[in-house]
């Protein structure tokens, strides 16, 4: 039996926040150790429980678990940030100004556009995000010249990325026009495809992430969103079912 949404047994004050829609469990505990989280008139602490009963307050407002799972998929602009933060001024959270709270689903930097996908569903944006998890994210890149058979062998090979200090999985890499290709990653360094053609003396004009898993861009017109149809979710939903949601190993995450 749940009471508003909780367990008999309690939930992890994380995952709780998490489910309430307010931020990712990785976010929730960084707003627990930053003293931002309070259970009743006592600060939380990272580990503790919420039972049933209990009213949870975040930055001082009070949380409630919501009932309705959202998620859509938005044509992000170049000049959107990709955070829930509101001392950043162009942020997506102001700039959808959906009616209920929700968050996005990775990243993708200032410069770049394209889909991404805002939830109120902690644990969905876990597994899609995980890079252990090998679910794919397709972008379209242009960059400043042609394109070469070296470069598109090199890219799909793997880069070393000395900032980083690590090598890409291979990929696939395809051309569409002299100085326009197509690329599936299965991660997400930051920067990453940025990265990479720099590695080759390549820099990108303009980067459009087009697919991920599942869910297409299509002509979804930017700055614009939409409901993830129900017959996407199904199929997201069984792409996901034996992804794990909790890290595995470290590793610098970010954009592409």
């Amino acid at each position: 039996m749940k009471e508003n949404g909780i367990p008999a047994e309690g939930i992890r004050i994380n995952k709780y926040l998490s489910e309430a829609g307010v931020c990712s469990r990785r976010a929730a505990d960084r707003e627990i150790e930053a003293g931002n989280v309070r259970i009743g008139d006592r600060v939380a602490a990272c580990g503790d429980r919420v039972e049933p009963g209990m009213q949870v307050y975040f930055r001082g407002e009070p949380v409630q678990v919501q009932k309705k799972e959202i998620l859509i998929a938005f044509h992000k602009p170049v000049g959107i940030v990709c955070t829930a933060e509101k001392r950043e001024k162009d942020n997506i959270i102001d700039y959808i100004n959906y009616p209920v709270r929700i968050y996005p689903v990775g990243r993708l930097d200032k410069n770049s556009e394209g889909l991404i996908l805002l939830t109120n569903q902690g644990d969905l944006v876990n597994r899609i995000m995980r890079a252990g998890n090998f679910h794919e994210k397709e972008y379209v890149v242009t960059v400043d010249h042609d394109i070469t058979d070296e470069f598109l062998e090199g890219m799909r090979s793997g880069v070393y990325l000395e900032e980083l200090g690590v090598t890409t999985r291979r990929c696939m890499v395809e051309r569409k026009n002299r100085r326009t290709f197509s690329m599936v990653l299965t991660q997400g360094y930051n920067r990453q495809i940025r990265r990479m053609c720099e590695a080759f003396g390549y820099r990108v004009r303009r980067l459009v992430r087009v697919r991920i898993m599942n869910i297409r861009l299509g002509d979804l017109a930017p700055g614009t969103y939409r409901d993830v149809t129900e017959a996407e979710k199904r199929e997201l939903y069984r792409l996901i079912r034996d992804s794990y949601s909790a890290p595995r190993t470290g590793g610098r995450r970010g954009t592409a």
